[in-house]
């Protein structure tokens, strides 16, 4: 059973709605969101993984090209 099904709450500063995804606090942080997590994982809310997917595409869009075959 993980950290969301437990009924984690989101570790956005200010925000309080459930969590949906966990993800890796340090890449969260690499995005430019604030977050108040000091363990390995990050738990956020739907609204707030919207926004960390908007902030960390060109990242991800680069690790995914890095592992792309030719």
């Amino acid at each position: 059973m993980g950290i969301v099904a437990k009924g984690a709450k989101c570790n956005f500063d200010g925000c309080d709605q459930d969590g949906t995804r966990s993800l890796n606090t340090s890449k969260v942080e690499n995005s430019g969101l604030r977050v108040n997590s000091t363990g390995k994982k990050t738990v956020l809310c739907k609204a707030h993984y919207k926004e960390y997917k908007k902030e960390s595409k060109d990242d991800r869009d680069l690790e995914r090209a890095r592992f792309d075959k030719f």
